[in-house]
């Protein structure tokens, strides 16, 4: 662990000195002087003199430094039969018409700007478009119902919201104008402006007045130039389930979000500018926004943007197609993804179709990466199957193996080793630290470093009653697990009442709100089990009133539960 450990000692020994390193690799406006404020603990602030624009890193820079023609998103959706690859030129002058379209409609440094849509790369121009303005954009999954698009909309209150006509799954069409009409009939929030792609496959109705049609709009909207913002000022607000059934508006900076991806891309994933890196996941999730988008992109490699599925779209090789068509040299996805391809695919057959040289790394995260579908995938592919855990507070690894850096033994079952800037302590409820195979509390040592959450958007008061209560001076992950007398981490599953479903996190509480409309529901709980594709799926148990007729229940519970986004069983 010689070079691992001495870029670690380092980064927890004098942190300003190791990040202030790392922010010369990003183009300031404005160089900070100052590396970390800690006047108001437990709110630090990393560079808070700098200022920079997270879209002009992205790209102007790229362009300008001669990789105006090198691709830099290809965009494969075998749901629509289409390819289409975006040079770094091509993504930045669509991105700048954008933030001119905006921009006309009234959007400004510091306004919200709510993104609902699906995998296409409207979804990525409309995020560096708000990056550009120094507006702040808050991306909800597409297909999320109107309840839940209706609270982010209250809690965001965006100027405006960007959409599309509908989201295309392999064996269904989903409307997603009718679910934004009704989010905004709930919302208390007055109505925003919209503005919704119309797709070919489904074209909607526009409310005259209020929704303007992306197409139009970028007929006539003319580019505009980035505009400088506080390192300290929020880039994105990304909303995650609490344990309240509320859900979270965590916050990203500019600054140090920028300077902890490009440390990653390095250092972590071992990625190049120009070498093609593909996270396989959805718009909506932090994994997209960490590693579709900004990520690979401050870099300068080109990322892969995939509208499809890993099985039936059209079988279970669509995985290995992408990474031999585009030359894949890193695939990040979750568990989930490979288990599926393994139950369609167990001897590896549609694997051995395609030429997998360029690939050179498969990471995963989400969701526990257990040993039987490390082992699988380890022996069907023979490259390093690397697992590695954070969250979407923190934005990107606490715990990894650090392939650019130096590559450890893998350990199944092991997240490996904290990465530097996560001062890592397992802890028993009295605060002491736990013994090696100890299992206990995942806390992370204030502060936590650049790049993860400043706080809670408009809650400071639930941000540290949520994170930093249960023990002072520390970060509490939710998560529980031990760490081995090699140091590495082992994570066991969360300690509060959040589901992990396919990578995705649920709040029991609020599907248990849920059930307990239901006129008919005296009592009810929803648990998770195990289940073998998707690591968790929640159960739902329900006492009736006396007298109650249970006639239809499942029916109507399962309408109601599309609502958080769970089907549950009952």
């Amino acid at each position: 662990m010689g070079a691992y450990r001495e870029l670690f000692d380092v980064s927890i020994t004098d942190p300003t000195g190791f990040w202030g390193q790392a922010a010369k690799t990003v183009s300031w406006t404005r160089t900070p002087q100052r590396i970390l404020d800690d006047s108001n603990p437990p709110f630090y602030r990393w560079f808070p003199d700098g200022e920079l624009n997270t879209c002009a890193n992205a790209l102007d820079r790229h362009v300008a430094s001669g990789r105006a023609d090198q691709p830099a998103l290809i965009y494969d959706s075998p749901v629509t039969g289409t390819k289409r690859i975006y040079t770094y030129r091509e993504l930045l002058d669509q991105t700048a018409r954008f933030a001119g379209a905006l921009r006309g409609l009234g959007v400004d440094r510091g306004d919200r700007v709510v993104i609902y849509m699906p995998m296409v790369p409207e979804a990525v121009i409309a995020m560096l478009a708000c990056a550009r303005l120094g507006a702040v954009h808050s991306v909800v999954f597409g297909g999320f119902a109107a309840h839940e698009l209706a609270t982010r909309i209250d809690d965001a209150r965006p100027s405006v919201i960007v959409s599309a006509s509908c989201g295309i799954e392999p064996t269904r069409l989903i409307e997603y104008k009718p679910m934004l009409d009704a989010a905004l009939e709930m919302a208390e929030h007055p109505a925003a402006t919209c503005v919704i792609l119309q797709r070919d496959q489904h074209r909607c109705q526009l409310i005259a007045g209020r929704d303007h049609d992306w197409q139009e709009l970028m007929a006539t909207a003319e580019p505009v130039d980035p505009v400088p913002v506080k390192a300290t000022d929020p880039l994105y607000v990304l909303y995650t389930s609490g344990t309240t059934g509320k859900p979270k508006g965590i916050v990203r900076d500019n600054g140090g979000h920028a300077v902890a991806l490009l440390w990653t891309m390095r250092h972590h994933y071992d990625i190049a500018p120009g070498e093609v890196f593909w996270a396989a996941s959805d718009v909506g999730w932090v994994v997209d926004h960490s590693y579709i988008v900004y990520g690979p992109l401050l870099l300068g490699a080109t990322t892969v943007l995939y509208e499809g599925k890993p099985v039936g779209t059209p079988d279970p090789g669509a995985f290995w197609r992408v990474v031999s068509e585009h030359k894949v040299k890193a695939l990040f996805t979750a568990p989930t993804a490979i288990r599926a391809i393994r139950k369609e695919d167990p001897e590896g057959e549609h694997l051995a179709r395609y030429d997998l040289s360029s690939l050179k790394y498969l990471f995963q995260a989400g969701e526990r990466l257990d040993p039987d579908t490390y082992q699988w995938a380890s022996a069907k592919l023979g490259i390093p199957v690397v697992d590695h855990w954070w969250q979407t507070e923190t934005g990107w690894a606490i715990a990894g193996n650090p392939m650019g850096v130096e590559p450890h033994p893998i350990k199944p079952g092991s997240a490996t080793v904290p990465m530097p800037g996560y001062d890592l302590k397992v802890l028993r409820p009295d605060a002491t630290p736990c013994a090696a195979n100890e299992e206990g509390s995942i806390c992370l040592r204030l502060p936590l470093p650049p790049g993860t959450l400043p706080t809670l958007w408009g809650d400071d008061d639930r941000y540290v009653a949520s994170y930093l209560s249960a023990f002072p001076g520390y970060y509490l992950t939710g998560d529980g697990g031990y760490v081995d007398e090699d140091g590495y981490l082992f994570v066991m599953g969360r300690t509060d009442d959040v589901i992990n479903v396919a990578g995705h996190r649920l709040s029991t509480g609020a599907i248990e709100a849920v059930l307990a409309e239901h006129p008919a529901v005296a009592e009810c709980a929803v648990i998770g089990v195990a289940d073998e594709l998707r690591g968790q799926v929640p159960r739902g148990f329900v006492v009736l009133k006396a007298g109650a007729n249970p006639d239809g229940l499942p029916t109507s519970w399962s309408a109601r539960c599309a609502r958080t986004s769970a089907r549950s069983r009952v």
